[in-house]
């Protein structure tokens, strides 16, 4: 029985350590990060060429004729 006791005793004193240890504001062995820099923001893009408004009007006039018909 005394086995038992020792045993619970031990796992709530290593449980207890390692949230000691991940919790850096509460005084743990591992420094603060510093905050993070917010990510700049890319310029929204088609993802495919036949969702380019640009690139529909380029294909469209290669298509046509001098005449304006279709080819």
């Amino acid at each position: 029985m005394a086995f038992v006791v020792v045993l619970v005793v031990a796992i709530v004193v290593i449980a207890l350590v390692m949230r000691a240890a991940a919790n850096p504001g509460s005084g743990g062995l591992r420094a603060p990060r510093p905050p993070r820099r917010p990510r700049p923001q890319r310029p929204t893009r088609p993802l495919a060429p036949d969702d380019d408004p640009e690139f529909l009007r380029e294909l469209d006039r290669r298509t046509r004729r001098d005449d304006g018909t279709p080819a």
